[in-house]
């Protein structure tokens, strides 16, 4: 076989290393040309040197080619994935940094809250480019695979706005399943069989099955409690569970600031969280990690560069979504995995205009969602309050609409257990303002927050959060792998 793919954002390094691994695990796509494209010349000749030594050592026809000309990258390309991170980590630490003034604690802050709203501001425009050059010079009928957060606001934007054809991909879903199967004392993966719907990053495993015997809550709740190491680590996943009576995908951090009740008090957020690694609920802990990591990879290039030089490994193929589709389309062998697409009667007690994650089947004929699923109520009311914020976020995005903006902000949990509709109009102000550069839809609305700002007589404070650890050096990072493996 022979076809294009085109990776945008392909200076997200180690990323792409796996995307493109697990594609040229599949013996018929050896002979297929990957074209990256990124803003970062320098990343992208990074990349490109990694991919190239792959190459080269498995003695592949593959084709590899990078430029900062994301059109030339994307002619003729019959799958396009998308790596976006728009604005990069600085416009990422204002996504942290300026809700903490006003009171808000966020983990992660790239799906909904404020910083998640503000992310969907800046990739939706960059989303509707890409949508627009895939229609128009990419291979008709071209599949775009969206891996970019905020993923639900991004694949409404390219389904609704852009009209493309358009899958949102997480590993959510696959990572939930893995601490489940261990909790229970599966033997492997493979003995859990479920059915996770929702939507990304509030999915839920509404029907469990090990060895084919149902799993009820109060086993599973037992098992998780018994569990010395995610008994503390997902202390607050474990609570919802206990009250919601199922399980959730996401990380006790992620879903700690989609919903009202765990971030809202200083003095209880650290009752909740684990501090043992970023992902368990610290205080911009994927900021932290981000920076840390970009610093790392560029100290480490060498070692990665030379890990390159070894033979292609199929039993690692990883459990992303990209390979398995693209493999399924190709050569009709089929894969089921649970996928980001607009709800049609998929699940019946979401809105039909919603981003939905759910279970479907990938063959030569495509995505085929399974349909007729009904959350439990609690799940699809946590959900509801989740779309009704994504929809007006991306209806702002799209209009440059400041006012259904700050109604978006207003209307997301976290925010509205925290902050006074006062608050949420000076902060927007303040991270519109902040951000300007990325947000070309605002320009029109920007003097006006600015002299709005300079009339403000809302307070706000010098907060780092409940629960921040610094930013470790490369030297701090290098000693700490040290003394794992020496522990170890």
């Amino acid at each position: 076989m022979s076809f294009k793919i085109a990776i945008i954002g392909a200076g997200s390094v180690g990323f792409t290393k796996k995307l493109f691994t697990d594609i040229l695990c599949v013996p018929e796509f050896s002979d297929i040309e990957f074209a990256l494209t990124d803003l970062s010349e320098h990343n992208l000749q990074m990349i490109k040197a990694i991919l190239d030594r792959i190459v080269e050592a498995n003695k592949l026809p593959t084709r590899v080619t990078a430029t900062t000309d994301r059109r030339k990258a994307l002619e003729g390309a019959r799958y396009v994935i998308s790596c976006v991170r728009v604005g990069g980590l600085e416009a990422y630490a204002d996504d942290i940094r300026i809700p903490l003034k006003y009171g808000i604690d966020q983990c992660v802050g790239d799906t909904i809250c404020a910083g998640g709203i503000l992310y969907g501001q800046r990739n939706i425009p960059v989303i509707l480019d890409f949508c627009k050059d895939i229609l128009e010079i990419a291979e008709p009928g071209a599949k775009f695979l969206n891996y970019a957060n905020p993923m639900a606001m991004n694949t409404w934007a390219a389904i609704e706005y852009g009209k493309v054809d358009t899958v949102g991909l997480c590993h959510g879903v696959q990572h939930g399943a893995e601490q489940i199967a261990e909790v229970l004392g599966a033997k492997s993966h493979s003995e859990l069989d479920y059915v996770c719907s929702g939507i990304n990053h509030q999915t839920w495993f509404i029907d469990l099955r090990l060895n084919g015997r149902k799993i009820g809550k109060d086993e599973l709740v037992a098992a998780f409690e018994a569990h010395p190491v995610y008994s503390q680590q997902e202390k607050l996943r474990i609570d919802v569970l206990k009250r919601f009576g199922v399980y959730s995908t996401e990380s006790n951090g992620h879903l700690s600031e989609y919903l009202p009740w765990y971030r809202k008090r200083p003095d209880e957020i650290t009752r909740w969280i684990d501090m043992s690694d970023w992902i368990h609920g610290e205080t911009g802990g994927y900021l932290r990690y981000s920076t840390e990591t970009r610093n790392w990879f560029e100290t480490e290039f060498p070692q990665f560069l030379e890990a390159a030089s070894k033979p292609l490994d199929v039993s690692k193929r990883s459990n992303e979504h990209a390979s398995h589709i693209l493999e399924a389309l190709e050569t009709n062998r089929v894969y089921r995995g649970h996928f980001n697409v607009k709800n049609t009667g998929i699940i019946t007690n979401l809105p039909q205009d919603a981003i939905i994650e759910s279970p479907g089947f990938v063959d030569r004929f495509g995505i085929n969602m399974a349909s007729g699923i009904t959350l439990p109520e609690a799940c699809a009311a946590t959900c509801m309050a989740s779309i009704n914020v994504q929809r007006m976020s991306v209806h702002a995005a799209v209009t440059g609409d400041i006012d259904l903006l700050k109604l978006a902000v207003l209307h997301d949990p976290l925010v509205g257990a925290v902050s006074t509709p006062e608050e949420v109009w000076q902060m927007v102000d303040e991270m519109v303002v902040a951000q300007a550069r990325w947000l070309p839809q605002y320009a029109d609305a920007v003097p006006a927050a600015k002299e709005r700002l300079s009339k403000s007589m809302v307070k706000t404070r010098d907060w780092a959060g409940a629960a921040r650890r610094k930013v470790r050096s490369i030297e701090e990072l290098r000693a700490e792998k040290t003394a794992l493996k020496q522990a170890g």
